[in-house]
């Protein structure tokens, strides 16, 4: 995948996975009613956050790594037709185990 920008400092963009379109009964949602999902998988992180004495504190996640996010946190990124979200490693809450 292309990536049109690289996120700066302690920030990641992440691609969040769908919202549900269909409940587990077989009711179909309007879009209007789907709640923002708060999962998604990491498709670049920066380099990591700069102390005030300049040492360099790296990113713990990667690319690849499924995520879960807060729910109102991030802003929101289009490119290349797809929704992405920029956020801050202190808004990602837990990573998915192998």
């Amino acid at each position: 995948m292309s990536v049109e920008y690289k996120p700066l400092s302690d920030r990641v963009i992440i691609e969040p996975e769908s919202a549900e379109k269909v409940t587990q009964s077989g009711i179909v949602l309007p879009d209007s009613s789907k709640e923002r999902p708060q999962t998604g998988t990491v498709i670049v992180a920066g380099p990591g956050k700069i102390t005030e004495d300049g040492k360099l504190i790296p990113i713990t996640v990667k690319a690849g790594d499924v995520v879960i996010y807060a729910k109102y946190g991030g802003t929101d990124l289009k490119m290349n037709g797809k929704e992405y979200l920029v956020v801050r490693e202190a808004d990602i809450l837990a990573v998915k185990t192998k």
